[in-house]
């Protein structure tokens, strides 16, 4: 009997994606030298943003008609105004600008023609708002895109910004005989020289690190490949048995925490009779690139619980996590809830997000297009230079960041005053290629946290698992983290939640010492069985406190801490292998 042939067995494929790198690293390279010429910003993602509002703008005649309308309203209402104006009546200003722009603020805005140029300035803002907002079908992610553009170009055509329009660098010139503008281009020349060269900005010379800042006493007791551990010296007799971990991000230096002596909060916590550890950063480089997030994970707060163990055997830890350390310790407690690891005592979360959903205006530089663009930069580098996020956080607050310093330093010829934490925000450090690609790809645009698919160990990573009370820090005018985003820790966990709402910005409302004058918050407590709440009907329901939020804190550690004090515990662990290494500041601190 004859058998029919064996079909021929397929061909081998002898290339697989490793055949394909050369192709992939050549786009990678031409991405990168394209971000070079735009800062970092992809164009394509602009483009198609600005597509979507164009043809949807030009098939919504109602839109057009609509901004038409209002256009011919608010033109005459200037011109009648402007005819107000010319026969020596003061009529009062058409638009006010809002009560948090400093632009023309001064008196002299308010006499023409500066009154006229200013109100044509606000005018031409609404209408422009009006047409980069509520087009039907626009995306909301391009919606916001086209928007924020229009802003940064309109800003930049602002009068306050053009010295021959701005009254008060007018007078200016005409009381020093125009010194002003001489002084202007020597500190427009120095700075330039300083970006030029790598040196910090004027002035942080009298903030010197271990000198003028990081100056509270300790001992660095643990260090690492990615951490030093820092636990500071003892200033009362006795203190909290439990200990305290700071956990800061590793997008900034430490020293945060321990600015200058009157504003540290390590160093009032320490006051307040805490055993307070940190975590300081070392400034990964080129050779880091393949660092992963959990790499921050285990060599970051994992091997500092480890070391805290051995030198306090047996006490319970109060883990407290600022901005992106915020992040990564809620996901280290959540693994450690699913494998029953109970070391920590309580959970404070400083700023930090659990649900990227709705980052704020961060979420303008990532998206598919732009995180394509960010990879490829730290694939050339190896990392995310300083100088490439600064240029992003910058330009989520340029009035403030940018053209009131063109105005004040160059223009009014004045240096701007110099302090702790200015100088400290200069200090900036650098991100690892993978761990930020994962970082901005698992949390920022898959959300995975939020949605219980982040994985650690095989195992998700759920906040709902965390048992232990939970203290949450968010600030009123916060462009990274914004409140309402923290709020929803309180939809994804499944314990008591004490939430506070403190006046300021991302840093400044966190380094808000006792003492410091306008400063206020709102506090209230959830517990486990109580209904969610709505973040509006959550701040209807809570009056602002003035003071510091630091004090509340206090009260709450004290609240879930033993009630006997013991004697503080020696620096380190010799004999355990956690011998002193260094005094703080430590060694770390000091990269660039």
């Amino acid at each position: 009997m004859t058998h029919p042939a064996s079909p021929p067995a397929p061909a081998t494929h002898i290339d697989d994606d490793t055949s394909f790198e050369a192709f992939r690293a050549l786009d990678r390279t031409r991405i990168a030298l394209t971000a070079q010429a735009t800062g970092g910003l992809s164009p394509t993602a602009l483009g198609l943003a600005f597509f979507d509002w164009g043809m949807h703008l030009a098939a919504a005649p109602g839109k057009c008609m609509e901004l038409a309308w209002r256009a011919s309203r608010r033109a005459m209402r200037f011109q009648a105004q402007l005819a107000a104006s010319s026969a020596g009546r003061d009529p009062p200003p058409h638009v006010v600008a809002p009560g948090n722009d400093p632009r023309f603020a001064a008196p002299a805005w308010h006499t023409p023609p500066f009154e006229l140029w200013a109100q044509s300035f606000l005018l031409a803002e609404q209408w422009w708002h009006d047409l980069t907002h509520d087009v039907p079908g626009v995306a909301p992610h391009h919606q916001d895109m086209v928007a924020f553009t229009v802003r940064q170009l309109l800003d930049m055509a602002s009068p306050s910004n053009l010295p021959f329009m701005n009254p008060e660098v007018i007078d200016k010139t005409r009381e020093s005989f125009g010194t002003n503008l001489i002084h202007g281009f020597q500190n427009w020349a120095e700075d330039m020289s300083r970006t030029a060269t790598g040196r910090p900005p004027a002035g942080t010379e009298a903030f010197v690190v271990g000198r003028d800042v990081a100056v509270t006493p300790g001992q660095v007791v643990y260090r690492n490949a990615l951490i030093e551990l820092i636990q500071y010296a003892p200033a009362t007799d006795t203190v909290v048995a439990e200990p305290i971990l700071i956990v800061p991000a590793w997008i900034m230096k430490y020293y945060i925490l321990d600015l200058s002596p009157q504003n540290s909060l390590i160093r009032w916590l320490v006051a307040q009779g805490h055993t307070v550890f940190c975590i300081s950063w070392r400034n990964p480089g080129a050779e880091d690139r393949d660092i992963a997030f959990d790499d921050y994970r285990r060599l970051g707060p994992m091997a500092a619980l480890d070391a805290i163990a051995a030198i306090m055997p047996g006490r319970r830890v109060h883990g407290a996590g600022y901005c992106l350390g915020g992040t990564l310790l809620a996901i280290a407690a959540a693994a450690m809830a699913r494998t029953g690891d109970d070391r920590l005592a309580s959970l404070t979360l400083l700023a930090a997000q659990m649900d990227f959903s709705e980052p704020g205006e961060l979420a303008l530089f990532i998206d598919h297009s732009q995180l394509h663009m960010l990879e490829s930069m730290m694939w050339n580098r190896g990392y995310l230079s300083a100088d490439q996020m600064a240029g992003a956080f910058q330009l989520l607050r340029t009035t403030d960041l940018v053209w009131s310093r063109l105005v004040h330093d160059y223009l009014m010829g004045e240096r701007s005053r110099m302090n702790d934490l200015m100088a400290w925000n200069a200090d900036s450090t650098r991100m690892p290629y993978r761990m930020h690609a994962e970082y901005l790809r698992r949390l920022y645009v898959d959300n995975e946290l939020a949605a219980c698919r982040f994985m650690v160990d095989g195992r998700p990573a759920v906040i709902q698992n965390i048992r232990v009370p939970i203290f949450t820090v968010a600030t009123e005018r916060d462009h990274v983290a914004p409140w309402r985003s923290v709020y929803k820790i309180h939809y994804l966990s499944d314990t008591d939640v004490t939430f506070v709402l403190t006046s300021g910005g991302h840093n400044a409302g966190i380094v808000s010492e006792p003492g410091r004058p306008h400063r206020h918050y709102r506090v209230m407590l959830k517990r486990a069985a109580d209904p969610c709440i709505s973040p509006d009907e959550w701040m209807a329901a809570t009056a602002p406190k003035p003071g510091s939020w630091w004090t509340e804190w206090a009260g709450w550690l004290a609240t879930h801490s033993a009630a006997e004090r013991v004697a503080p515990p020696a620096l380190g662990a010799p004999a355990k292998g956690y011998a002193p290494l260094a005094a703080a500041p430590g060694t770390y601190v000091h990269q660039r």
